[in-house]
């Protein structure tokens, strides 16, 4: 994987014309040995997670310089009602016999009653030619709970010194902790809930019938049988499902009754009111036909999905990813866009920042009577930038919709509403964001009144500690190639149009392999957070270095 996405690395900074000067074979090397010391430290990730402190003792040399962070959380500091930070301990560098060492391993985790998870990820390393040995900057996490049963984050940023001592073992000779904080909550926010609320279900192994292919899935929420409470629709690898809130934190699968369940599979969906007539119907995208579902709530009076896509006009073959509904033309009827991917792995993008060979998009304009017509192209926004999620919004205040399209392997798509037309102003307006776009979202976060755009991408480990070999210099090398890796993105609008990339000054958002996610008040303190999910397959393993 880390071999792959080095070459593509430097294939794409030679395709932006950027000449970097480097030796190949010693960056091969460079990564190969940081690849196997991450290998080797989430062995050690495991161990920890498990406490297992015979498998820890193997990581670590006989005698080991460390400093800081073993004593300890000190200082305490309340951010919000529901929020605590500790500061851990900080010392003079010394050093000790692994046996102390391990002692002090084991008061660490002795703060923890439970660990959910643990990981040493390798940010960035340097080897000296012809040597098993070098150094690392190492970012270590512990999730779990404490002793008072409050669910706690630890993070810590170390200095290390690492030895190879086998074909795949490292031994860790020194750590010296440079920031070490945790998290606490002092209540909890959420809980999950999935299987006693009955929605939860389990997915065949990737890589097995029916899960072996990589299509986006998504869900959609709405009141379908108008009695005030939100259900639930979700797709799925084998199926879509209906669930009906029973309005006591349970719900019930109501796929089949309604006919939702003998829908073929889809890649997402959305709810909406086609027909004005008091009931939400369902619009489904897949890879394949689009689907529409009439409910028939109104006017039969009992709950049910009909299947009128032909009728309808929406059943185009596409790669279709992800829905949403806006009225485009001010008419009174909610139309809807599909963002059109590619069959990736047999179809693969011509670009790596600039694709064009996905599929087109789709937009279906409603009208009236159940009836759709495809006009993506007439209105200016049948591309085929490999889309995957998009979202409409009134980003200038003029009363209509205009739209934000993310992009996995095209730069991302600003298109504003000019009365029967869109026109694409991402460049204009600096959010054409290349950076593998899996998802993006509206809010007003600083509640200033106007609209702010989160947009979901990558960050990736790996290709940030390539980027630091190819630019020692810090802010040195190609922007777009320290894009592709850099993670999510949030822009503040001025309710004109007009957006200014703040990334950087909120921190960074580096939140992975990160899909959809968005603006979310989460604690209900009347300020908008981000959630951001993430994750991918990387195998049998969780080798993901």
């Amino acid at each position: 994987m880390f071999r792959t996405l080095a070459l593509l690395t430097i294939a794409a900074g030679l395709f932006v014309g950027q000449q970097i000067d480097f030796d190949p074979s010693s960056l091969e090397r460079s990564e190969d040995m940081s690849e196997s010391l991450a290998n080797d430290l989430l062995r050690l990730s495991v161990a920890t997670r498990d406490r297992d402190a015979e498998a820890i003792a193997r990581h670590w040399a006989d005698e080991v310089t460390v400093q800081g962070f073993f004593d300890g959380p000190s200082e305490t500091a309340m951010v919000n009602d529901w929020l605590d930070v500790h500061d851990w301990g900080s010392g003079p560098a010394e050093r000790v016999a692994r046996a102390e060492l391990l002692q002090r391993f084991s008061r660490v985790l002795d703060h923890f009653d439970s660990i959910d998870d643990a990981r040493f990820k390798v940010k960035r390393a340097s080897f000296a030619d012809g040597q098993d040995r070098g150094t690392a900057r190492i970012q270590f996490k512990i999730v779990g709970r404490d002793r008072a049963g409050h669910r706690e984050w630890l993070v810590a940023w170390a200095q290390a010194e690492a030895e190879r001592v086998g074909e795949e073992d490292w031994q860790i000779l020194s750590f010296a902790v440079e920031s070490a904080q945790s998290k606490v909550a002092t209540r909890d926010l959420f809980d999950e809930v999935a299987v006693p609320a009955g929605v939860g279900t389990t997915f065949p192994d990737f890589g097995k019938a029916p899960n072996d292919t990589v299509v986006a899935h998504g869900a959609a929420v709405a009141d379908i049988n108008n009695d005030g409470l939100m259900d639930v629709l979700a797709t799925g690898v084998e199926g879509n499902a209906l669930y009906l809130n029973d309005g006591d934190g349970t719900f019930r699968d109501i796929s089949e009754e309604t006919l939702v369940g003998l829908t073929p599979t889809a890649s997402g969906a959305v709810f909406f009111d086609a027909d004005n007539d008091g009931d939400q119907d369902l619009f489904l995208s897949a890879v394949g036909a689009q689907m529409f579902l009439e409910n028939r709530l109104i006017p039969d009076g009992a709950l049910a999905f009909l299947d009128i896509s032909p009728t309808a006009g929406v059943s185009r073959t596409a790669i279709g990813f992800s829905p949403a509904v806006a009225d485009v033309n001010g008419d009174g009827l909610l139309d809807v866009y599909v963002t059109g991917y590619n069959q990736y792995g047999i179809v693969m993008p011509d670009s790596w920042h600039d694709a064009r060979n996905g599929t087109a998009n789709l937009l279906f304009v409603n009208q009236g009577g159940l009836k759709f017509r495809e006009a993506a192209a007439e209105w200016g926004v049948r591309d085929a930038r490999w889309g995957y999620a998009a979202a409409f919004a009134d980003i200038d205040g003029d009363a209509d919709a205009d739209l934000y399209v993310a992009n996995d392997f095209g730069q991302n798509a600003l298109y504003e509403n000019v009365g029967g037309k869109f026109v694409d102003i991402a460049a204009e307006r600096g959010v054409l964001d290349p950076g593998n776009g899996m998802g993006v979202s509206f809010g007003d976060f600083q509640n200033d009144g106007h609209l702010d755009l989160h947009v979901t991408n990558m960050s990736s480990t790996a290709g940030n500690r390539i980027l630091a070999r190819l630019f020692p210099e810090q802010d040195s090398g190609d922007p777009l190639l320290r894009k592709l890796a850099s993670g999510n993105t949030v822009f503040l609008g001025d309710g004109d149009g007009n957006f200014n990339d703040i990334t950087q000054e909120l921190g960074g958002i580096g939140a992975g392999w990160a899909w959809g996610g968005g603006f979310l008040d989460f604690d209900n303190d009347g300020w908008e957070d981000i959630y951001a999910p993430n994750g991918f397959i990387s195998g049998k393993t969780m080798n993901d270095t």
